[in-house]
């Protein structure tokens, strides 16, 4: 069996090669010529998988370690009896966890306290409902946006959009659809930023054409935002580097690129593969992840407040400030190298661990910072 994949989903050649010879691009080559013998393509999100891609090839199932797949053509896929899987759920903490680092640190800047500001989350699936418990943990009042679930499950917690647009803050985690009465492309337009109240903060880690970047511009310009954070940006790589300049934060859609969050993809779509070509799978998720880098975390609390704390402990695991100012450098290079400078920070992202490994010691009794600390992922005891 020959394999043609992503050189961005880690460990792909060590995990694969178990059932099947690999070979491994950069996202961006995989070609139609490069899969015409392939029987199975694994891709990430900046490869799109249409009939362009396949047509006239071999393969006969394709993996995408990504939770959303808007970038593969279901429908092709099934008329030619094409197997697929994608990796739902697979990074959703990860891409939590970045939100949480997101608002800790625009808290830290504009001097707000979370705790008992408002929140409304925009599509609550596996990454929305995450941040959505992680951000009651920090003591925000949450509303929830998605209609899809609401009429599924006529649960009353799912609320229109219009009663978010008094919250203090606004965090989007739709995919990106087109067409049809959930429509998310440029869900977030002149209309939904004049309808915000003034002062919002603003979040965009889904996808970058939820975003409509001009109307974002103007709602910067004239005031209406205290503070945007974007993680996704519309025609990656070639992002507005004028948009840069203007948000809080900026990073390169790596988001959901925490290392447990790749490597759970990875599995996902390797056991799939497995199934579909009824193959044993001969490895599991354990091979592949390696010790944290941050296991133990003494934190000394001293006077300071439970949001510094927070911070601080969030930072050293993960600093969200690093890939902000990474990404600025783009501004630095040529306008024909920047789609390239774009990539190559996703594809050399350094290793993120998720928060669950990392277990913080506390000096001193601090219920509430505990129960916080609890709340968004981490393990928290008192010093020994």
């Amino acid at each position: 069996m020959k394999i043609v994949a992503d050189a961005n989903i880690p460990f792909v050649r060590e995990c694969f090669s178990s059932v099947g010879e690999v070979e491994v691009l950069s996202g961006r080559d995989i070609t139609s010529q490069k899969v015409a013998d392939a029987d199975a393509l694994l891709v990430r999100s900046i490869t799109p998988v249409k009939e362009e891609l396949l047509s006239g090839s071999a393969v006969r199932f394709v993996g995408t370690a990504t939770i959303g797949f808007d970038h593969v053509d279901l429908g092709y896929l099934e008329h030619n009896h094409i197997g697929f899987a994608s990796a739902p759920g697979s990074n959703a903490n990860s891409a939590a966890e970045y939100i949480i680092a997101a608002l800790l640190q625009v808290g830290r800047k504009r001097k707000v306290q979370l705790d008992g500001q408002s929140i409304g989350v925009i599509g609550v699936g596996n990454v929305g409902s995450r941040v959505a418990r992680k951000c009651e943990a920090l003591g925000m009042h949450v509303r929830r946006n998605d209609p899809p679930l609401q009429r599924q499950t006529g649960n009353p917690q799912y609320v229109p959009i219009g009663v978010l647009y008094d919250c203090d803050f606004f965090t989007i985690h739709t995919p990106l659809t087109r067409e049809g009465i959930d429509k998310t492309f440029h869900l977030a337009d002149a209309g939904f930023f004049s309808s915000l109240k003034p002062g919002a903060v603003f979040f965009n880690a889904s996808r970058g054409a939820v975003t409509d970047s001009e109307a974002l511009k103007a709602a910067i310009r004239a005031g209406r935002l205290r503070a945007a954070v974007l993680d996704v940006w519309e025609d990656e790589p070639n992002i507005d580097t004028g948009l840069l300049e203007m948000v809080d934060l900026g990073t390169p859609h790596i988001a959901g690129y925490s290392f447990d969050g790749k490597v759970a993809g990875m599995i996902m779509i390797y056991n799939a593969l497995c199934a579909h070509f009824h193959l044993p799978p001969a490895r599991k998720i354990e091979d592949f992840l390696p010790q944290p880098e941050v296991p133990r975390l003494d934190l000394e609390t001293g006077e300071l407040s439970d949001e510094e704390l927070l911070a601080r402990a969030v930072e050293q695991v993960y600093s969200i400030k690093r890939d902000d100012e990474n990404l600025r450098q783009i501004v630095r290079q040529p306008s024909d190298r920047r789609g390239r400078f774009f990539d190559d920070l996703r594809k050399h992202y350094p290793v993120r661990r998720e928060f669950h490994n990392t277990t913080v010691s506390l000096d001193k009794p601090r219920g509430s910072l505990a129960r916080k600390l609890r709340g968004i992922g981490f393990k928290a005891e008192g010093r020994q």
